[in-house]
């Protein structure tokens, strides 16, 4: 069975490769190769960022190197909103890959606050 850290590798990974295909799709107009380098350095950051933070050898580096980690996917989710209101590529072709971001987010942002403040409070 695999651990949570061993799932997060895996789907953050798949992200990145995700948007690499993206990324080839785009379209060959200056803003879209802009705007998708840009997406492109982000996403795969998430990936490489968080195998950082499986490396971490101590709390505060933890906390640093998973907050990274959710500015890369923050960002990125950025890109991905910016290819769909500057009409470079349809919203539908977006949702699933926008909704993992969004996801992986969330799991970010928690466990960066988590390892900050402990457990949260509601």
């Amino acid at each position: 069975m695999k651990t949570q850290a061993e799932i997060l590798k895996d789907r953050t990974k798949q992200f990145a490769i995700r948007i690499v295909k993206l990324f080839r799709s785009l379209p060959k107009t200056e803003e879209a190769r802009v705007i998708g380098r840009q997406l492109l350095r982000s996403a795969t950051s998430v990936a490489a960022n968080y195998r950082a933070v499986c490396r971490a050898r101590s709390k505060a580096e933890f906390i640093s190197k998973v907050g990274i980690v959710v500015e890369e996917a923050d960002e990125s989710i950025l890109w991905l909103e910016l290819l769909v209101e500057c009409d470079i590529i349809q919203k539908i072709r977006l949702e699933d890959i926008l909704n993992e971001a969004n996801e992986l987010l969330a799991i970010f942002a928690s466990s960066q606050y988590t390892a900050k403040f402990g457990k949260r409070q509601i």
